[in-house]
């Protein structure tokens, strides 16, 4: 493990803002697909339905690929391995700026599920190794904010750009200052110790017994990360499209209540994070945020009758949901061992990829049958889920402490 860096406030505020930029970076193709589809799907000829695949390819391949880029991390070390998530995104980037036609777009996110799975790892093995054990509980609830922040970011300045200078000059804005950030990293991070020193380390650590507390957190925050990812994947998929279609809202006001979501899902993250750094209060969060992510989708089930209550609603959920994954990785930064901290916050990783494909597909299938209300009760029982497998473990937790 790399020396830390020093704690005075300068090192450390760029520290956390690479971080930061590092986890908006990697979803950033995603969300500029999503903001740019208007100009997108009419420029290269293709059908909403071709646009929406576009999600589940990228979030099924970060899915697929989030065990091998633990591994990958824990033997190569966070500088390298975060050099190269954002090489990789200045990579699809520069695709789909480039891209004639809608195979390459698809090559793009499918490529871009390699940083999606590289970023939750690569950034706790950072946060593990350079950041003073008393302030990593508040870095990690402000970098896990960065994916808001990359939302906000394609959401604002780069589609005000795409309406002056085209889509295309948009993205390729964005992938020139995805290879500014890899120098950032190069320049923030201490170098990676040697290969052979990490890979015994990580070989070493991995031969633990499958009994100890550090092992036995892993599955029980992966499964609860799937149903919470299937929850909140929903509710950023259709909640515009809810507000538009059920509510009557304005196509702005809809808009703004994703917006509102982002925000309310930044506060959420750094705020609960930093709750968890508290001695022993992070083993019985993600319970209490399954319940409170649970009431909010309740809300959103019996927002139709109720003039307002969505606006309630949405920041519930980003208060709640969104602070879910946050706290994640904070018990497995709190609990892993150094030498498996790349793989265990893959696996966790894999658990909310794999929700966030399967999330949206269902809920999708669903509405047209049983309709927007008897659907986000759907999420409710998602999010009741995750909180009882939360709440199971807390209390083995307490047993074998």
């Amino acid at each position: 493990m790399g020396p830390q860096v020093r704690s005075d406030p300068v090192a450390m505020a760029s520290v956390t803002g690479m971080l930061t930029a590092a986890m908006g970076f990697s979803m950033l193709q995603l969300f500029l697909l999503g903001a740019l589809g208007p100009r997108i799907v009419p420029d290269l000829g293709l059908s909403p339905a071709m646009l929406g695949l576009t999600t589940t390819v990228g979030f099924g391949m970060a899915a697929l690929l989030s065990p091998m880029a633990g591994r990958m991390v824990d033997v190569l070390g966070p500088r390298r391995c975060l050099a190269a998530l954002l090489g990789l995104v200045t990579v699809a980037l520069t695709l789909i700026a480039a891209a004639p036609e809608y195979w390459v777009l698809l090559l793009a996110v499918g490529l871009g599920g390699a940083p999606q799975a590289l970023a939750n790892p690569a950034t706790n093995k950072a946060i593990l190794a350079v950041v003073p054990a008393v302030r990593r509980a508040g870095v990690t609830g402000t970098k896990q904010s960065g994916v808001q922040f990359g939302a906000i970011a394609a959401g604002l300045p780069l589609t005000a750009l795409a309406s002056v200078a085209g889509w295309r000059a948009s993205v390729w804005v964005a992938a020139g200052t995805a290879a500014m950030a890899a120098l950032w990293v190069w320049r923030t991070l201490p170098a990676d110790p040697n290969r052979d020193e990490q890979a015994s380390a990580a070989s070493r650590f991995a031969a633990r017994p499958t009994g100890t507390v550090t092992v036995g957190v892993v599955p029980w925050l992966t499964v609860f990360s799937v149903f919470l990812g299937a929850g909140m994947a929903s509710i950023n998929t259709y909640l515009a499209l809810f507000g538009e279609r059920r509510l009557g809202l304005s196509a702005a006001a809809a808009g703004m209540l994703v917006a509102v979501l982002g925000v309310a899902g930044i506060a959420g993250r750094i705020g609960w994070a930093r709750v968890a750094g508290r001695a022993g209060v992070a083993v019985v969060l993600p319970a209490g945020l399954g319940f409170g992510s649970a009431v909010s989708a309740l809300l959103l089930a019996v927002a139709p009758m109720v003039s307002g209550l969505v606006w309630v609603a949405v920041v519930s959920v980003g208060v709640f949901g969104m602070a879910g994954n946050a706290v994640s990785m904070v018990l497995v930064i709190q609990r892993a061992a150094p030498g498996r901290a790349g793989r265990d916050s893959a696996l966790v990783s894999a658990g909310f990829f794999a929700g966030f494909a399967v999330g949206p597909p269902l809920f999708g299938s669903l509405v047209p049958r049983i309709g927007y209300s008897s659907s986000w009760l759907m999420v409710a029982a998602e999010f009741a889920t995750a909180a009882g497998v939360a709440a199971m473990w807390a209390m083995r937790d307490r047993v074998h402490a």
